[in-house]
């Protein structure tokens, strides 16, 4: 003001608070953290709850649930595995590697991608691949169905235009395995809907009719939504019933025993029921943090409600910070939520098809049919009816370990120009393989026969050849 009266331009004035405004909302984009949230019923696709910001002003009229285009991360990674699932060719017990591996790109380029620290675990599940959110092993996934069935799965549960696939970055590329892409939070929660649906299109709406003073209807936008669902027939089912199932029962998983666990612990998964009883709410999600910790996302299902939450910067390129994650911001804020909307519900399950699925209990480690050398090593997991394991497990069974043992052995003495005797009497399964043997097991001069000192020289072998 005071300039504008000394040098008598308005024009001057509307010019530097237009630039001071401009600098003050710059700055407060690279500082300020932004949340969004959305809800939906899934059983109607109503928009039940939706915050669009961190508060809402003449300068902050943006509603991120429905407008921002923002990088999901690994809570990308259960679109493709639902592709991945139907495909047949991977189960949730699939043994897939988790090691270094070189991808290349359709130019011949090489993409190296690591794990969170760089940590190698081997072979593991498909389950515990998305459980842990394993970047490597979700990649094999993709790898292993190809990036056309990828992105059309995923397309097709987030609900975007065909034309829309470009600009979203929706490339045959390995990033997008990692959530390297655009997507709308309404979109997240619309997909992840689609799983607890069993299966069925939703189409999210905010509005259901718009009324006149005298109670008229001048516009009824959800009639026209049921109509056009009702118009699709068959083509309602974005995913099978069957499939459907199958992911809500990994994403369920996830949630209890997985990254997601911090949500857990916010979550009021006990409620008092009509009898005055305690029960347990079925609940699956997964969390997600991009590159550089910029974006922290969770979202997640129950069979009445899907969620999508998100907490960010407006500016891209900002860091939350190292302790700002999906499953320490955005997971809690998902569980709080949560618990406070279902206070008051009765006790619901997921959709189960009649027919189409399988559970199993099977070996762990293996994915096998369980045996009793198994042990503990079990999981019980539901299969695409077809693709349940029919064979035995090969990793615990005495007969097969002690098997698999003379052969290694054998290759082994081989290699080294020494004979084998098949007929020995092979016995180191007596003593515990998981604790190391001191010197005075392997000594000769502490032992009153040699062939005991031989039995326990081949139990060194032996240990030595099972690492």
């Amino acid at each position: 003001d005071v300039v504008s009266m000394m040098t008598g331009t308005d024009k001057l004035k509307v010019n530097i608070v237009n630039r001071a405004t401009a600098l003050a909302k710059q700055n407060e984009e690279k500082t300020t953290i932004e949340g969004t949230m959305i809800a939906l019923d899934h059983s109607n696709g109503y928009i039940d709850a939706l915050v669009g910001g961190s508060k809402f002003d003449s300068d902050n009229q943006f509603i991120r649930a429905t407008q921002a285009k923002i990088q999901p991360g690994s809570t990308f990674k259960p679109l493709y595995y639902s592709a991945a699932i139907d495909s047949r060719k991977f189960t949730p017990t699939t043994q897939i590697s988790d090691s270094m591996v070189v991808f290349h790109t359709a130019d011949g380029k090489p993409y190296i991608p690591l794990n969170f620290r760089g940590e190698w675990v081997g072979n593991v599940p498909l389950y515990y691949a998305l459980i842990r959110s394993m970047n490597v092993p979700s990649l094999k996934v993709l790898d292993g169905i190809g990036f056309e069935a990828a992105i059309n799965r995923a397309v097709a549960l987030l609900g975007i235009p065909r034309d829309e696939i470009s600009s979203r970055s929706f490339d045959p590329v390995y990033p997008l395995g990692l959530g390297v892409c655009s997507v709308r939070p309404v979109e997240m929660a619309r997909a992840y809907a689609i799983f607890a649906n069993g299966g069925k299109d939703i189409k999210p709406m905010a509005i259901r009719t718009v009324e006149d003073k005298n109670g008229n209807v001048i516009l009824n936008p959800e009639l026209e939504i049921r109509k056009e669902q009702a118009a699709k027939g068959e083509k309602i089912q974005v995913i099978s019933p069957q499939n459907a199932f199958v992911m809500t029962k990994l994403l369920e998983q996830t949630v209890n025993n997985g990254v997601g666990t911090l949500a857990k612990q916010r979550w009021r998964f006990e409620y008092h029921g009509a009898n005055g009883n305690f029960y347990h709410m079925p609940a699956g999600g997964k969390t997600g943090t991009t590159q550089n910790w910029a974006d922290a996302w969770t979202c997640g299902i129950t069979p009445y409600y899907s969620a999508a939450f998100w907490f960010g910067f407006d500016r891209p390129g900002q860091s939350l910070g190292l302790r700002i994650t999906g499953s320490t911001l955005a997971g809690f804020a998902w569980g709080e939520y949560f618990g406070k909307v279902h206070a008051d519900l009765p006790y619901k399950d997921w959709i189960k098809p009649a027919s189409g699925v399988i559970q199993v209990t099977v070996c762990s480690e293996s994915g096998q049919l369980l045996t009793e050398a198994c042990g503990d090593h079990k999981t019980t997991q539901w299969y695409l009816e077809g693709t349940q394991p029919t064979e035995v497990c090969q990793i615990h069974s005495n007969s097969s370990t002690s098997k698999l043992s003379l052969i290694r052995l054998e290759k082994l003495m081989y290699k080294s120009g020494q004979k084998f005797n098949l007929d020995y009497d092979f016995t180191p399964l007596t003593y515990d393989l998981d604790k190391p043997l001191s010197a005075s097991d392997t000594s000769d001069s502490d032992d009153e026969n040699e062939e005991e000192t031989e039995t326990k020289d081949n139990a060194l072998d032996y240990n030595y050849l099972m690492e």
